[in-house]
């Protein structure tokens, strides 16, 4: 319970005191014009209260993840801990500020188009091919998982496709719809229903009879059943994703950079709300961990059900909060997938508006490009949804990835600290290249060439990226000198 505890003010105190000092280093000009006030369309560029604009990106950038995420990590032991509080802190909530603020100073553009701004124009076709791919996963994954989880909740009475098709319904409305008209007028009801399902369950944890494992040595070992083939590095840090780092992240924060009405704003909504998603995660492992009387008892619950995780969760809202409790706590992890599934798909919209110059004022224009996603995300929905949601995880990772290499390259650009962001930003190479080598969807190599793999990639992509860097500043140094 103490390291439980201690994680939970850990990540409070680091928004307060980290989270300044990451404002300090971007410095914020409270007098500059927001893309929300320069750039209002009554469509996507618009100002809306602090309080709407932090409940969105809370539940834009939650999703399953900090739920399903953190039930699978916790299957690892206390070690899940770690990565929750010091990947929140030290990676997630810089990522995830930067790539709003970054979007801020930049009219709202979409993060494919900030990569290609510091990392030159071949990365950001890349991205634009890469954020628009990883987008329609996001919108196929939360448009089968909700599906699943209401149909259990109704006795599997209507059918999973039947739901499938009216969260459909619903994705398409909230993607061509003013961000006023729905958006930002059910998510504060959904946010409130998950921000009351981890408060219910860390109420119970901690005046509860249960003990959470501490974070003392015997315990920082892989607990999963089958360690070697599930070896905590680099598995766990792709595992636990939305509750530490998360790509996905960077392409939502562009939605709120849009709606944003001053800049010293940006702490409480893209750090705050990664800081608010860290805690809840960290409540799910915790519970996890306790609800099947110890992290073993976990993993033989985990794979008695085949490694379901909303199996898990709903046997631990149910069980916990009550009937009542446990159905508001079940609408919040309803709520979760469907409202970042929904903002998934307004992303690629916005990506692709972005790409082709496509004015989004007329709703034609929006349908243009919106109709093609959800065809190709509905084909998508035929497929195992397994094999879609582990190939998500890694190409979700990889973008957190090129993002903190992105915002390093600005920092070494505007001569500010960049080391805030580098050793992430190296770690995150590590983790995405070992992955992809050692995975079961990977080239299932052993360990050590995949770990070998690692290294080498990593300092492949470090050389490389000194290199670029080292040009752009000489560049700049010739255009300083043209022009005096």
């Amino acid at each position: 319970m103490i390291s439980f505890i201690t994680s939970i003010i850990l990540l409070i105190t680091a928004y307060f005191i980290y989270g300044k000092f990451i404002e300090n280093v971007f410095k914020i000009d409270i007098n500059r014009k927001t893309p929300a006030i320069k750039l209002k369309d009554g469509v996507d560029y618009m100002p809306l209260p602090t309080w709407r604009i932090f409940l969105i990106q809370f539940l834009n950038i939650a999703g399953l993840g900090p739920i399903f995420g953190a039930i699978a990590g916790a299957m690892f032991g206390p070690s899940a801990f770690l990565w929750i509080v010091f990947g929140t802190i030290f990676a997630g909530a810089v990522h995830d500020y930067f790539s709003g603020m970054l979007s801020v100073r930049h009219d709202g553009l979409s993060i494919s188009e900030i990569v290609g701004l510091y990392l030159g124009p071949k990365l950001k076709h890349v991205m634009r091919i890469f954020t628009v791919i990883l987008l329609v996963f996001v919108g196929t994954v939360f448009l089968v998982g909700p599906g699943k989880i209401i149909d259990g909740m109704t006795g599997n009475t209507l059918g999973v496709w039947l739901w499938v098709l009216i969260i459909l319904c619903y994705y398409i409305l909230s993607t061509l719809l003013p961000i006023d008209k729905l958006i930002s007028k059910i998510y504060p009801l959904f946010g409130f229903a998950m921000l009351f399902m981890a408060i219910g369950l860390g109420m119970v944890l901690l005046f509860g009879d249960y003990q959470i494992p501490e974070l003392v040595p015997s315990n920082l070992v892989n607990m999963k059943t089958n360690p070697d083939k599930n070896p905590m590095f680099p598995i766990l840090f792709v595992t636990i994703a939305c509750g530490a780092i998360s790509g996905f992240h960077a392409t939502q924060s562009p939605l709120m950079a849009r709606c944003i009405k001053n800049e010293a704003l940006g702490r409480k909504v893209f750090f705050g709300a990664m800081i608010t998603e860290g805690i809840v995660a960290l409540i799910w492992a915790a519970v996890a961990m306790v609800f099947f009387e110890n992290v073993q008892g976990l993993n033989i619950a985990m794979a008695e059900h085949g490694n379901n995780a909303a199996w898990a969760a709903n046997e631990i809202s149910l069980n916990m909060l009550g009937n009542i409790g446990g159905v508001l706590a079940l609408l919040g992890i309803v709520a979760a997938p469907i409202t970042s599934g929904d903002t998934a798909f307004r992303s690629a919209r916005l990506i692709l508006a972005d790409i082709f110059k496509f004015n989004q004022k007329p709703i034609k224009n929006r349908l243009y490009l919106s109709v093609p996603l959800f065809v190709i995300a509905f084909v998508l929905t035929q497929v195992d949804f397994a094999i879609i949601w582990r190939y998500f995880a890694w190409s979700n990772q990889t973008l957190a990835m090129v993002v903190l290499w992105t915002i390093t390259a600005y920092l070494i650009k505007e001569k500010k600290t960049y080391w805030i962001t580098l050793i992430p930003a190296l770690f995150m190479t590590m983790v995405c290249s070992t992955y992809i080598l050692i995975a079961p969807e990977g080239f299932q190599l052993n360990h050590t060439i995949s770990y070998g793999g690692g290294v080498v990639i990593t300092l492949i992509i470090f050389i490389l990226f000194k290199r670029y860097t080292k040009k752009i500043n000489e560049l700049n140094k010739v255009e300083l000198r043209d022009t005096f």
